[in-house]
């Protein structure tokens, strides 16, 4: 990829689920990045993510608003606003909304075309 590309804000390839959602803004899938994956999680208040791993990258996760939990194996983390944690690949983790309202988390990972399994 040689050309700058922009992807406007009603864009981004959004994924629901029962936890919250997830806003994709750079992708190989998008056809805009050719060496990482950006996006932003919402997770609902009381909510947790699915446990899962990513074998094929790194991912980095910052936390914009809201109180979460982040377990990563057989550890916890608890996080809040400007806290970030990068998890090697292959680790199981999860985050927990542990607050009253959406937490929003911006995430990146080392792949443009990254690989997630369930536990």
């Amino acid at each position: 990829m040689k050309e700058t590309l922009v992807l406007k804000a009603n864009e981004a390839t959004v994924e629901e689920f029962d936890w919250g959602k997830l806003y994709w803004f750079a992708s190989g899938n998008i056809g805009n990045s050719d060496k990482m994956t950006i996006g932003k999680c919402t997770i609902k208040a009381g909510c947790e993510n699915l446990r899962h791993r990513h074998s094929n990258c790194q991912e980095i996760l910052h936390v914009l608003s809201g109180k979460i939990m982040h377990y990563v194996e057989d550890k916890c983390f608890q996080m809040g606003p400007g806290d970030t944690i990068t998890i090697p690949s292959g680790l199981l983790h999860s985050a927990k909304n542990m607050g009253l309202e959406n937490a929003v988390l911006m995430i990146a990972f080392s792949s443009p075309k990254r690989q997630t399994q369930g536990e």
